[in-house]
């Protein structure tokens, strides 16, 4: 099973302490050590709710971190919209041509002087039958650590705190994965997908 990435020498940041207050006020902890490294990816679960991504901009905000997230590209060609997305980090992802958008994001990591990007796997806050594999063909390709980021509502605990590295052994960094979010829990329980890899193709092939 992949090692866990030793926390002695993780990137600290200056934190927000207003942005720590409100989630404070709001309930909220949020368990954050630093990051490992200057590039990588945060992978968010479970998420169920809309409220999420905000009380997500809040814990960016708290934790001190310049992190980028993905999201629908027709969300970008709202007005006003798109721009608001962009300033908080927003990426547009086309689903259109998923091989080659991994490819070009690789790509953009390595040229950046730092890239932290965040992605949620189940790709809806609907139940899905799993999780889209993106995010695991993006850290073979660059190499990169990924970061068990979640937001657990049973607990009202929200943060980081495990990094590792993908093999490229799927089974093994599935139950990797499986172990690091097995006692949290969404604000909607029902709509947390399984921890396995699955693709809208799936279903399609499953029906013919």
């Amino acid at each position: 099973m992949p090692e866990l990435i030793d926390s002695s020498k993780w990137i600290q940041f200056r934190r927000g302490r207003f942005s720590q207050f409100i989630l404070k006020m709001l309930g909220w902890t949020v368990q954050f050590q630093g990051l490992p490294g200057t590039h990588g990816i945060l992978v968010v679960y479970p998420h169920t709710s809309n409220v999420d991504f905000f009380i997500g901009i809040l814990t960016k905000w708290a934790m001190g971190v310049q992190v980028y997230y993905l999201a629908k590209d027709s969300l970008f060609k709202i007005p006003l919209v798109g721009w608001w997305l962009r300033y908080l980090g927003g990426r547009p992802v086309i689903r259109t041509s998923p091989q080659g958008y991994v490819s070009e994001l690789a790509d953009e990591m390595k040229r950046a002087k730092q890239f932290w990007l965040v992605i949620t796997p189940e790709g809806t806050r609907k139940r899905t039958p799993g999780w889209r594999s993106g995010f695991y063909r993006l850290a073979l390709t660059t190499g990169y650590p990924v970061g068990f980021a979640f937001i657990d509502y049973v607990k009202k605990e929200i943060g980081v705190l495990d990094f590792t590295y993908m093999t490229g052994q799927e089974e093994l960094d599935i139950e990797r994965i499986r172990q690091a979010y097995k006692d949290k829990g969404g604000r909607f329980v029902q709509n947390m997908a399984p921890i396995e890899f699955w693709s809208p193709a799936d279903r399609r092939s499953s029906v013919k």
